[in-house]
């Protein structure tokens, strides 16, 4: 079941609608199960107007670049910014497919740029984060929630009876009440609780982790508890995501969540500066301009799917 509450964070600007069509049909042309059906569907698109041959000219070179088709009549790519927006364009289409997975799994998922809420067969509450997928495993004797991906807030209803454990990330959480988050991702902080308690289990280490405290996780060193501002990790759910002297380049990672397509840094420098302030997840574009204008950095959108990111003229 889709968990969305009509608002999406791309705003009303799309991609081309050819170069999506295009890029589409690389997609499924590749595919084994490509049938002749679609193949006929093709012909007939590609004769209806010779943009849809240059679009899809320009979108198999990079899919052929990209190496997921062997091929000796290895083209030539495009350079400069088309290519990059058509390489963009495919990643985003690759990474759809690589969660395609997921959602059909999933009992409750949200799409990107989108914040879902529902409320579960316990009366458990529970919030999705942008491009999120749940699967829900209750039992007499326990209630299992997976996260596929994503991030999630779980507002668990009291049972003694029935654990509520949640997996994903790499983590296990078992909860009887509580009020915390869980993030399916590479994330350094995947767990934080703000009301109550739960244990983590991490790296084969059981954690307690309390309100107010958070699981982190840095390379090269074992999972520690550490006292974060829970409340501020979860002001997603209100529609803010509010940033306190943190590094552009995670401020930058942190909105791509909510937008499909790239944001490029091309700047490591900048990358390196800090940012405070606080932002609509709806409104990407409007949080890039206003990080562009306090940093004096040049904001420059090749398409919807691409935004380069870095230092002034």
């Amino acid at each position: 079941m889709a968990i969305d509450d009509g608002t999406d964070a791309r705003g009303p600007d799309r991609e081309d609608p050819v170069d999506e069509a295009a890029a589409a049909w690389v997609v499924r042309l590749s595919s084994s199960d490509a049938t002749d059906a679609d193949r006929d569907a093709f012909d007939a698109w590609l004769a209806a107007d010779p943009a849809h041959a240059e679009a899809y000219a320009e979108m198999d070179a990079v899919w052929h670049r990209l190496g997921h088709l062997p091929d000796a009549r290895r083209r030539r790519l495009p350079k400069g910014p088309a290519c990059l927006a058509a390489a963009c364009l495919l990643g985003a289409l690759l990474a759809d497919q690589a969660g395609l997975a997921d959602w059909l799994r999933a009992d409750l998922w949200s799409g990107v740029g989108t914040i879902g809420h529902a409320t579960l067969s316990d009366g458990s509450r529970v919030d999705l984060n942008s491009g999120t997928a749940v699967v829900l495993h209750f039992t007499p004797s326990e209630r299992r929630v997976a996260l596929l991906r994503g991030e999630a807030v779980f507002d668990v209803a009291p049972d003694p009876e029935r654990p509520f454990v949640v997996q994903g990330g790499g983590v296990s959480v078992r909860a009887v009440g509580t009020l915390f988050f869980v993030r399916a991702d590479a994330a350094p902080t995947p767990v934080g609780v703000a009301e109550g308690r739960v244990e983590v289990t991490a790296d084969d280490r059981r954690l307690p982790v309390a309100a107010g405290e958070a699981l982190r996780r840095q390379d090269g060193a074992a999972p520690a508890v550490v006292q974060v501002d829970v409340g501020r990790a979860m002001a997603w759910r209100e529609g803010r995501l509010t940033f306190s002297g943190e590094r552009l380049a995670d401020v930058l990672a942190e909105l791509a969540r909510y937008r499909r397509g790239r944001i490029v840094l091309t700047d490591a420098r900048a990358g390196e500066r800090r940012v405070t302030g606080a932002f609509d997840p709806r409104d990407t574009d409007d949080a890039l301009e206003a990080i562009g204008a306090s940093l004096g950095l040049r904001v420059t959108r090749l398409t919807p799917l691409l935004v380069l990111v870095g230092s002034g003229p």
